[in-house]
């Protein structure tokens, strides 16, 4: 009976991982099928498979497509970059108020997360009118990019805040502390020994700004007026006949997985790194021999 229960929980977590991962095994596959021509997949051809080929990658950055993707990676490469130093930055100060004010000031940082997409991205598209309506009277403006950069850094912070808190509750006051006393400043105590013992709270954090800004749409979609980000211009290119070449998905996802598992990967050796160390230390203290 145990071990009919043992197999039926398996049975399902396979089934909810084949439910979660077959749309993007599918995708992956036929972005190597040949859709003839334009290497667009659209309703018409969707689901045929009509030989193998590499010219969807082979066209992938070609006209608007590279375009959009270019500006997408730009933004997003940007935005993680310094919403994760702005979040981490908060994320610290946070950690270090009392229990009052951190609870009201994480209520607050909450908001982004749970506010729906649509009403964000009203909200800047008003705001970012507003402003330039006020700049037109000399004669400036705020182009699309910079307002994508602006509107990606904001909803992205809260997700790098949310990622280091735990990650500073973790971690002993006493690491800053010991490091003052061992001369430091602060800023160089700040860097040499808080940072790196967070860094892999840091780099989920990362992750989790860079993949909130490539999946992002309605924010974009309000914000941008001329220019196109990747999920924009595959929205515009699904509604018409041309279609859109799947191998542009596919290069967005690959580098994001890879880079998942190497932080992974690397945080999973500092853990072992962390027990071993803790072993050869319970050893000493014991008169053992530490191997």
């Amino acid at each position: 009976m145990k071990r009919f229960g043992r197999s039926l929980k398996y049975v399902y977590l396979g089934a909810m991982l084949l439910f979660l991962y077959l749309p993007i095994i599918y995708l992956i596959v036929f972005s190597f099928n040949d859709f003839g021509s334009g290497r667009h997949i659209s309703y018409s051809n969707l689901g045929k498979w009509n030989g193998f080929t590499f010219e969807n990658y082979g066209t992938v950055f070609a006209g608007d497509a590279g375009d959009a993707l270019k500006t997408t990676l730009i933004v997003a490469g940007i935005s993680s970059v310094v919403a994760t130093i702005i979040g981490t930055a908060a994320a610290i100060g946070i950690n270090s108020m009392k229990k009052r004010t951190r609870t009201a000031v994480l209520s607050v940082s909450q908001l982004p997360m749970v506010n729906p997409d649509l009403v964000t991205g009203i909200t800047f598209m008003m705001l970012f009118v507003f402003i330039n309506s006020l700049l037109t009277k000399i004669n400036v403006r705020i182009g699309d990019v910079p307002s994508l950069l602006i509107a990606h850094i904001s909803f992205s912070i809260p997700y790098v805040i949310f990622s280091v808190l735990p990650r500073l509750k973790q971690s002993s006051d006493m690491l800053y502390e010991a490091a003052l006393d061992l001369g430091c400043s602060p800023l160089k105590a700040l860097l040499k020994a808080v940072i790196p013992d967070i860094m892999p709270g840091i780099s989920t954090g990362f992750i989790m700004a860079l993949t909130m800004s490539l999946d992002d749409f309605v924010v974009s979609y309000f914000v941008s007026n001329h220019t196109k980000v990747l999920s924009t211009y595959i929205y515009s290119s699904a509604r018409v006949t041309r279609g859109v070449n799947p191998a542009l998905a596919t290069v967005i996802f690959i580098p994001l997985v890879t880079m998942l598992i190497a932080v992974n990967v690397r945080r999973l050796a500092k853990e072992r790194e962390y027990e071993v160390q803790n072993k050869k230390v319970r050893l000493k203290d014991k008169g053992g021999i530490a191997k």
